[in-house]
This record gives structure tokens, sequence and C-alpha cells, in this order.
């Protein structure tokens, strides 16, 4: 503190990292030689869970502290029920469901933080503990699905690029459909799930995405028209929240109870509408709608539990008091299968 006194930093709050409580003449005596009121000096303890801080830090003033030195108004509701609704529900969860997350990138661990964060908050809605098992792609065909898949509740494939684990992927989705077992396919994973459908149930043999096969003879997944012949692909790429309307009597719009969402994506290839009405013959239920493009945002699978996917990234939205209500609703009805 001294040091940086030294070149004219002079702190405004304090929080001092420690095991135990500090007692209130240790607090006095760093307020003293730091130079701030005392009840500017916030306990930072070890906690059990990440999730106590907040309430640990509101306990002691820490958020009105900062609005008024920064002259701030403050526009959220106080944490009260945090602790209940919460950090309780991370400690003392009733139920507990197992969930893979079949990947490409597994063995970097921050590859898909905010999926295993959105699935933890999919727990606490249901007040469950998820037990997430990370697969490797690659390594689906050479385990094979019946070992890889024989304890989980659910399977989530996220976004990703480029075609490497491509075809675990398509095999860990043709095992949820099959086998009936709660599947949520996020902006690849969507792609991926057509793909599988196309080539297992509307018999479209070797569909693909045209970023790994271009000259596929079902191109099920392509760029639009207009991207076509776009030679540099910097800046070209579906990004930020686009409205998407929803199809009513549909998984879908069960779980946002609304006629139209927003939602955030980062993608450049879409659904071939060519393929629309035939793959929709065949049972495949295009529920979300871009309107301006017609273009499908997200699809399900009919006479199956829960088989939805969509374009967006809903993990980038979820909250722990605030669960996306696509992941909430998969958690819930992951819970729900029994092998």
């Amino acid at each position: 503190m001294g040091k940086l006194r030294e070149i004219g930093i002079q702190p405004d709050i304090l929080l001092c990292r420690s095991e135990k409580k500090i007692g209130k003449s240790a607090i006095e005596k760093i307020a003293l030689f730091c130079n701030v009121r005392k009840e500017k000096v916030i306990q930072a303890l070890d906690v059990e869970t990440i999730y106590e801080i907040p309430k640990l830090f509101e306990n002691q003033g820490l958020g009105s502290l900062i609005l008024e030195r920064l002259q701030l108004e403050s526009k959220r509701k106080a944490l009260s029920l945090w602790k209940e609704d919460v950090v309780e529900k991370i400690k003392n969860p009733k139920k507990e469901v197992r969930i893979a997350v079949v990947g490409k990138y597994i063995i970097l661990q921050d590859a898909y933080k905010s999926i295993y964060k959105a699935l933890h908050h999919g727990g606490i809605a249901n007040d469950a503990k998820v037990i997430i098992e990370s697969i490797d792609s690659e390594k689906v065909k050479e385990k094979g699905t019946a070992s890889c898949f024989k304890n989980v509740n659910g399977i989530l494939v996220p976004g990703g690029f480029g075609y490497r684990g491509i075809e675990g992927k398509i095999e860990a989705i043709k095992y949820a459909r099959e086998n009936k077992i709660s599947y949520f396919g996020i902006c690849l994973g969507m792609q991926t799930a057509v793909i599988e459908f196309a080539r297992h149930v509307c018999s479209m043999k070797g569909a693909n995405l045209t970023e790994f096969n271009k000259k596929t003879k079902y191109p099920v997944i392509s760029l639009l028209e207009e991207q076509k012949d776009v030679k540099e692909k910097g800046g070209t790429m579906r990004l930020g929240a686009y409205k998407c309307n929803l199809k009513k009597k549909t998984k879908s719009y069960s779980v946002y109870k609304r006629d139209s969402i927003n939602e955030r994506h980062r993608h450049r290839y879409e659904f071939n509408n060519k393929y629309k009405k035939v793959m929709g013959k065949q049972g495949l239920t295009f529920s979300g709608t871009y309107a301006k493009y017609g273009l499908a945002e997200i699809i399900e699978v009919k006479d199956h539990p829960w088989f939805v996917a969509c374009q967006f990234h809903p993990e980038f939205r979820s909250k722990p008091d605030q669960c996306h209500p696509l992941f909430k609703d998969f958690v819930k009805n992951s819970m729900l299968f029994n092998k």
C-alpha cells in the first residue's frame, strides 16, 4: 500500500482477503494506516462456493459504497433472495442430473466455460446438481456411443468451427434422437443436428455443411446466396441480437411463452431452405424463424421428449438467479430421462 501511495494511488475501498473473520480492532488499524474510512474496509473471506460472495459483499455495503463513489443510482433489486434461491440450491441440491457436453475443444478448460456455467444455472433453477461429462467428439466413434453415453440424462453439442470432430458429434446426436435422450444443440450443434436428420431420417446420404464439403449432393447447411461470392470472410458473420418469431404449439414457444424473442448470434452458415419442406414432412419442426430472410433459428424433432437446437447462443444471456429458459427446460427434461 505504501508503494501505491508513493506514486499517487489512493484507494477508495479496500478488499481484504482472509481465511478467518477480521476483528474490529484489525479493521480500524487497517483503515488508519491506509487512510480510508473503516466502513470501506471490506472483508473478502474464503467461502465454500463463489456464489456466496455477492451476498457477503452486499451485507458489508460494498454495492452502496461503489454506487456512492461513482455517483450512480441503483437499478437492480436487492439480493434478499440470493441465499435462498441460489446459494442453498448449490450447496444442498435435492436432485442430480448428468449431462454430456460433446465437443472438440474439451481439453481446453475454458473453451466451453459459458456452456458449463449456463448448465449449472439450469441446475440451480431445478434444485439439482448438474454433473457434466466432457466428451471429446473425436473419440466418440472410437469408443462407441453406448459406452460414451451410458450414464447420461442429456446430451448437449455446443458451437465451434472446422470439420474436426464433426462425425463424432453427428453420432452423438443420432444416439440422442434414437434413444429419446434430451438433446440441446447450439449453433454448430443445430447445424450438425440438421445434417444427422437429413442423412438418417430423410435418406440424404452424404448430406453436409458446405464449409466441410462444397460438392455435397445435399447442402442442407450453406452460405446465404449473397455470401457465396464473398472472398474475404472478415466481418461477414451474423453477429449480435436478432429477432426470432416463435411458432405456437412447439416446445420453444412453451419455454419462452412469447411470440418473438431476441437472441445473440455468432455464425456464418445457415439452414438451406431448399430442404425445409422435405425435412418438415419427415418430422423436423422449424419452431423459430428470422422473419426478414425466413431463416431457421430453432428446430425440433417431433415425437421426441426434448430435442431442441438453435442457431444462436443462449448461454451468453444466462445468470445464476435468472437461468436462460432453454437451459432451464433442458435440464428439467433431462432429469426425467431414466435408462
